[in-house]
């Protein structure tokens, strides 16, 4: 394990400890940290005042899930276009 994890890592850690259910001592050791830095870095997440609530992470995945239905959408016209372009060829 590096050094100074990225905040993602932090993130996920912290994540997993707090809502898989497992002991933190398993998810420290599956996260190759150890169980006090994991502790320290729950306790640090908790004092946050600027933390993503759960709110705003369900609003950012709508946004996230918007933006992919849009381009499945185009990508779909696309190919109908290039269906009937090509069965009309054939004929």
């Amino acid at each position: 394990m590096a050094s100074n994890p990225t905040l993602e890592f932090r993130a996920e850690a912290v994540r997993v400890a707090l809502t898989s259910g497992l002991p933190r001592k398993q998810v420290a050791a599956d996260f190759g940290i150890g169980f006090s830095t994991l502790s320290r870095w729950i306790q640090q997440d908790r004092r946050n005042p600027e933390k993503p609530t759960a709110q705003s992470d369900l609003e950012r995945e709508v946004a996230e899930l918007r933006k992919e239905n849009r381009l499945l959408r185009e990508e779909r016209e696309v190919l109908k276009k290039a269906t009937q372009f090509f069965a009309e060829r054939s004929k």
